[in-house]
């Protein structure tokens, strides 16, 4: 019989997945807006960022919510 995901442990892993995804964006567009100066330009850095950490984050949510039956 399959076990349910409680409301915090289901709170939990949808953060974890929220930062992985997150973080790297903005650090990304950051980084890359301090050091070119230009908005434009960090900020498609920042989005192909983004899409390559959730490219990741499919990966790793795949293995954080898998259920054990």
């Amino acid at each position: 019989m399959p076990t349910r995901t409680s409301r915090t442990q289901l709170f939990a892993k949808g953060s974890i997945l929220a930062v992985i995804i997150s973080v790297p964006s903005l650090v990304g567009f950051f980084v890359s807006w301090a050091i070119l100066d230009n908005l434009i330009e960090a900020a498609i850095i920042g989005l192909v960022v983004h899409f390559i950490a959730m490219g990741f984050a499919l990966k790793i949510a795949k293995k954080i919510l898998a259920k054990k039956f």
